[in-house]
């Protein structure tokens, strides 16, 4: 049996799972205005997606938003009326910003701090690349 019949007859006897090459995906904002007030119900459930501080993206969403928030126990409420469709663009830009690795485009990445800079270090390939903008 020559190398490429091994790897074909290895590839076949791959479980489903493996095969499966999932996108990376963020969950969309749910939740709903009050008064003059943004509550987003599903915060957790991103911020575990991401794989980040809380209040790192919550720094990042309020000061790309202009308005006051904080986090509760359950939810994130926004001092202002936003649609669910920009503040899902503002966490696709954080992921592509903080999370995403800029080499192999894969979620398994940490911020590391190294004195006064902040890197993005990659768990899947290894790179490590510098964090553009502080929050």
């Amino acid at each position: 049996m020559d190398y490429k019949e091994m790897l074909k007859k290895a590839k076949k006897e791959l479980p489903e799972d493996v095969k499966n090459t999932e996108r990376f995906e963020i969950p969309k904002v749910k939740g709903h205005i009050q008064g003059n007030k943004t509550i987003i119900t599903n915060f957790t459930q991103i911020i575990d997606a991401l794989r980040r501080d809380a209040q790192h993206l919550l720094k990042y969403l309020l000061k790309e938003l202009a308005t006051p928030g904080e986090i509760t126990k359950t939810s994130l409420i926004i001092g202002a009326k936003v649609s669910a469709s920009k503040i899902n663009e503002k966490i696709e830009r954080y992921a592509k910003e903080y999370v995403l690795c800029k080499e192999c485009n894969k979620p398994d990445t940490t911020i590391l701090k190294e004195g006064d800079f902040a890197f993005i270090k990659c768990m899947a390939c290894g790179a490590k690349h510098p964090v553009k903008s502080k929050i």
